[in-house]
């Protein structure tokens, strides 16, 4: 890792890294020796299977997916998990766009709050 930012932790007691400075997210699962990408990792850039810069990482437990703020690209992306906790490659979505995030939150409702800073 380097410059991991936030974090969240699932049921099953795997940690969901926001690894900034490697463009990517990073599950370690319990007991594990090393972490798995599970979306980014091919360098900066603003496709629907890259990432840049993400800061915020956070599982919608209602919906199944992953909610990630990456500020390097202004957006808000939504990132469905599959079964095991992979997620699709390439199957990014923008919910939010042309928004500095900072923090993300959500509600028990599943209604998300972000910050935008700028």
């Amino acid at each position: 890792l380097h410059f991991p930012f936030g974090l969240d932790i699932d049921d099953d007691g795997s940690l969901y890294i926001a690894d900034d400075d490697n463009h990517r997210i990073v599950r370690w699962k319990p007991n594990a020796t090393e972490g798995e990408i599970i979306v980014g990792g091919k360098g900066p850039g603003n496709r629907s299977d890259q990432l840049n810069q993400p800061l915020v990482v956070l599982i919608d437990r209602l919906n199944d997916c992953l909610i990630i703020s990456e500020p390097g690209n202004r957006r808000v992306m939504r990132w469905p998990l599959q079964k095991g906790g992979q997620t699709s490659v390439g199957q990014g979505e923008v919910i939010l766009s042309d928004i500095q995030s900072l923090g993300l939150a959500m509600d028990d409702e599943g209604s998300l709050y972000a910050s935008d800073w700028d």
